[in-house]
């Protein structure tokens, strides 16, 4: 077996143990991280109509000029609050997390906490 084929079973089974409880429903939708080694990505999902509300990622053309690279803790926390503000704005107030296969740390951590801090309750 390729060393590949290895860590991408790895990560779909961490990530599957990750959302085994999770389900975002209308009252309470699921704010999803991705994190690249060279961006963040996060949208806030219902998966009762599998629709997106809100997202926000460091490649987002108004986040670009706050943010000149994607791969640090600072550029979470401005992910972070920007998701938080759309979704308010959305009228979302609570949400449930979901970290992917991402440990609770570092980027994922910084991105959770300036949502909390923006009015997101988790």
């Amino acid at each position: 077996m390729n060393h590949e084929r290895y860590i991408a079973r790895n990560r779909l089974r961490r990530k599957r143990h990750a959302r085994k409880r999770l389900r975002g429903t209308t009252e309470r939708p699921r704010l999803s991280v991705f994190r690249s080694n060279s961006h963040i990505y996060c949208q806030v999902i219902d998966d009762s109509v599998g629709k997106v509300l809100a997202a926000a990622s460091t490649v987002d053309k108004d986040l670009r000029k706050e943010v000149p690279r994607g791969d640090n803790k600072d550029a979470a926390r401005v992910v972070g609050k920007t998701v938080a503000e759309r979704a308010l704005a959305a009228g979302i107030k609570q949400i449930c997390f979901d970290r992917g296969h991402c440990k609770y740390h570092g980027r994922v951590a910084a991105l959770a906490d300036a949502a909390r801090e923006a009015g997101l309750s988790f």
